[in-house]
């Protein structure tokens, strides 16, 4: 069996930028992967901020309707972790022991919570380990 992975935020976000054709080729991949396997998961806080960063900082921000058809087809079926005192209290230790700030942290949470073996992102050290998760940049 394939090991578990999660997707960070950044990593939905360049499924819609066409402007860096290798970084969305790979992200695609990693969804699809996610979405065909079911070994991909992402969170609740995942959701949160590609819906901030597609309806308001893209070139073109997303349609409402579009987002919504984007979470429910693609996100809301790897999504597997929704908040709660464990995770929370989770996040905080490893702010703690990892220097993370509090969001990577919570990412790093929720990974553990869905018993994933990567962190795919370009947002936290490669190659680096935290509480057992691996974080690794697939660019």
């Amino acid at each position: 069996m394939k090991d578990r992975f999660f997707l960070d935020t950044n990593i939905i976000v360049y499924i819609f930028d066409k402007h860096s054709k290798q970084k969305n080729q790979i992200a695609q991949e990693l969804l699809k992967e996610a979405l065909q396997s079911g070994t991909g998961v992402i969170s609740f806080q995942v959701i949160q901020e590609f819906c901030n960063v597609a309806l308001n900082k893209f070139k073109k921000p997303m349609s409402l309707s579009d987002c919504r058809e984007f979470i429910n087809r693609f996100l809301f079926p790897v999504c597997e972790v929704f908040p709660g005192m464990e995770l929370y209290n989770t996040a905080l230790d490893i702010r703690e022991k990892s220097g993370y700030n509090y969001y990577d942290a919570l990412i790093v949470a929720a990974a553990l919570h869905s018993k994933c073996m990567i962190i795919y992102t370009e947002d936290m050290q490669d190659g680096a380990n935290i509480m057992g998760v691996k974080i690794k940049n697939p660019f």
